[in-house]
């Protein structure tokens, strides 16, 4: 099956980047719609400046004739978008789930997009989408996955894998390799605050190189704390649906939980991302922790 038409609902970093993209492959009726297009001034409003998608006022209008519709939105949003488009879609029409969701919440979509005539495939994107874009690894899940998978290479998609025929299990995967991956930006960000406080972050980095060598712990740190600093809030979204993941398997998500708020709280200090180097960004983290520390004392 080609797919010709493509909508896109929700235009942050990862609608952007897919349009892209396919745009680039020769898909010339791509359209997109994002709560944030009312707002003139947000980022997905501006992105819309290179005339490769077609904005659309309203989820319904975005997925109208569209042969594959692609839900890139926050992690809180993913059944608002499902129920967004469910009176619009035609039958038959791929609905790819790419969202940070739970197991659960990923098959109450799949029961939304599948009773409405379209075919749901829970699509777990397994690494950023910069720099592979749409060469980033991709798990897809559910009984349509197989024949979304075979229609995504046409397109550019080179690695996108099959799952499972289960709805949920590729939502599993990536909710769990969150725990590391979000838990280690979270640890990261706590431990060098710290050790910068005290003056001994520079012997953590040393420590940190001798025990897991390979990788410039500096450099990785310096890149993980950042991710925290401009994607907190998205994070944090995430990781409340990674809670709730390790919840429903009879665990307490103790970790998982404390990774939410730490990265929401990372969130509210992105002016640091402005440190090109890790150590004067810590410093720009401390001091934002001490203006409010100040203006609570008032």
């Amino acid at each position: 099956m080609t797919l010709l038409r493509i909508a896109l609902i929700g235009f942050g970093e990862v609608g952007q980047i897919l349009g892209k993209d396919l745009a680039a492959n020769g898909i010339d009726d791509i359209s997109a719609w994002d709560l944030k297009f009312d707002d003139a001034a947000s980022g997905p409003s501006y992105a819309l400046t290179g005339n490769y998608v077609t904005a659309c006022t309203n989820a319904q209008d975005a997925v109208k004739c569209a042969d594959l519709v692609i839900s890139a939105v926050t992690a809180a949003q993913t059944l608002t978008a499902a129920q967004s488009v469910a009176g619009a879609i035609g039958s038959g029409v791929f609905f790819a789930d790419m969202n940070s969701a739970s197991p659960s919440v990923k098959t109450k979509a799949a029961e939304i997009i599948n009773n409405a005539g379209g075919r749901y495939v829970d699509v777990a994107v397994m690494a950023p989408i910069s720099p592979k874009r749409l060469a980033t690894p991709m798990l897809a899940g559910g009984p349509h996955a197989q024949a979304l998978i075979d229609a995504l290479s046409r397109l550019g998609f080179d690695d996108v894998v099959f799952f499972a025929d289960e709805y949920g299990k590729a939502a599993a995967a990536k909710m769990c390799r969150s725990i590391v991956v979000k838990g280690m930006e979270a640890l990261l960000t706590e431990a060098l605050l710290a050790a910068r406080h005290y003056g001994v972050d520079a012997s953590v980095i040393a420590s940190l190189d001798d025990l897991f060598p390979g990788r410039d712990w500096n450099r990785l740190a310096r890149y993980m704390i950042a991710r925290s600093l401009e994607h907190g809030a998205r994070r944090a979204e995430e990781m409340r649906e990674v809670a709730q993941t390790v919840c429903d398997a009879d665990v307490d998500p103790l970790m998982s939980t404390a990774c939410a708020e730490r990265q929401n709280w990372a969130a509210m200090r992105k002016v640091a991302m402005n440190e090109a180097a890790l150590a004067p960004m810590l410093d720009a983290i401390l001091k934002t922790i001490q203006s409010d520390k100040e203006v609570a004392s008032c």
